[in-house]
């Protein structure tokens, strides 16, 4: 197995970053920073005093349960600083201890929320069956083991159909037994999503990809077409079992997220990831296909050729790893996490999606991207590099917003 340690340490926030997390959402206030008034020949330029006020005030923010709170509690220990110092240097030596106290007092607050505490917070979030089924979340067939079920609206065809439909350019195409498509046709399709936007004529809808409108020519050009296959092969799936917890009240709290690359019979796992509620990596690698690879889909799962050359970890593998990290009581988080159980064929119904917890707002079937909730309410870019998208970065990403949304949570019930 080949995994990637490298990549926890890229991809996890230091303590300071995470309590900083949900500090905008509390500036976003009416309530304005206090100001201290202008003393001519104080013992300490009021400049000074200022920039100190405002790093107690940012401290402050990430415990106090208001934005008048910290305020408060930040000219406290302003003035008690002040009023012990006798000169410029002796007050920046007090200043700079306060500090240090300050963030410690905002560790100690972060270090309260222990998994058990998640576990337990995070039992509101987990989605119902009925939403397992809106959503189109894989359930066991009732009488055929290994195989599941989608209650979904979407007519799924025949998979022994030779017709099938590509998914990036919409296209028909004939397929062999083997899935191999029967001629080479060039698919010409816009790997971006439509967007829509008021312009002179009112709303535009257009492609993010290159601004092509609906119904241009493609900006992209593959050397065949590809079908995603994944509610159709619906044999090979395990379900999580019950087990003994190893905490009281406790199951287990973690993040997952998968990559996937076209084979010819479709989206096939190529990288799966797991991280628990530090944000630590507890499982990474790459996984090799079951079919031959037609696109690995580099500009989207960050998996290249070189990645899979020597992997001989197989889906299986990765079953049975992920059985054992699991109970059917642990919690799994994720963005559309639906997607990715069908790429791990396996089926699990303690589930808490993002995708769900932070809705677009027209609902279904508009869903909001992970990377637009980490900028909205975390003020953090992710997928921005140009060699695809990080499993061990979304999955950090979905763990940390629901851990964002506990403390936002915690401080509503205060």
């Amino acid at each position: 197995m080949r995994t990637l340690t490298g990549m926890a340490s890229k991809t996890s926030s230091t303590t300071r970053e995470r309590r900083r997390a949900h500090v905008p959402s509390l500036q976003s206030a009416a309530l304005k920073r206090p100001v201290l008034p202008t003393e001519f020949g104080a013992k300490v330029p009021t400049t000074v005093r200022q920039r100190y006020l405002n790093l107690f005030i940012d401290e402050c923010l990430t415990f106090c349960p208001s934005q008048e709170e910290a305020f408060n509690k930040a000219l406290e220990e302003e003035k008690m600083v002040y009023s012990r110092s006798s000169s410029r240097n002796i007050y920046l030596n007090v200043a700079v201890n306060t500090l240090k106290k300050l963030r410690s007092q905002g560790i100690r607050q972060d270090e309260e929320l222990t998994e058990v505490t998640i576990y337990q917070k995070l039992k509101k979030y987990i989605l119902t069956l009925e939403q397992l089924k809106e959503h189109g979340y894989p359930q066991a067939h009732p009488d055929k083991s290994g195989r599941a079920v989608v209650f979904s609206g979407e007519e799924i065809k025949n998979s022994d159909s030779s017709c099938k439909v590509c998914c990036r350019c919409g296209a028909e195409y004939l397929v062999t037994q083997s899935g191999s498509c029967v001629r080479r046709e060039e698919c010409n399709y816009h790997w971006g999503r439509l967007r829509r936007q008021r312009g002179p004529g009112g709303l535009e809808t257009f492609y993010n990809c290159c601004s092509g409108a609906v119904g241009s020519v493609g900006c992209q050009v593959a050397q065949q077409h590809v079908q995603d296959g994944r509610k159709e092969n619906l044999d090979g799936f395990v379900k999580t079992f019950e087990k003994l917890n190893r905490l009281e009240g406790n199951h287990g709290v973690f993040a997952l997220d998968c990559e996937m690359c076209y084979t010819t019979r479709g989206l096939e796992l190529t990288r799966v990831t797991v991280v628990n509620s530090q944000l630590k990596v507890v499982y990474d690698t790459f996984v090799k296909p079951d079919n031959k690879i037609v696109d690995y889909n580099t500009r989207f799962s960050g998996v290249t050729e070189e990645d899979l050359q020597n992997t001989s970890i197989t889906m299986r593998d990765v079953q049975a790893v992920l059985l054992c990290m699991f109970s059917s009581d642990s919690i799994l988080i994720g963005h559309s996490l639906e997607s990715d159980l069908f790429a791990l064929k396996l089926i699990h119904q303690t589930v808490v999606d993002t995708a769900v917890v932070f809705p677009h707002r027209l609902g279904l079937p508009y869903k909001r991207a992970l990377r637009t909730l980490m900028a909205e309410y975390l003020k953090r870019i992710i997928q921005d590099s140009v060699e695809g998208h990080d499993s061990s970065e979304d999955a950090c990403s979905c763990m940390e917003l629901m851990i964002w949304r506990l403390k936002e949570d915690a401080k509503l019930n205060r």
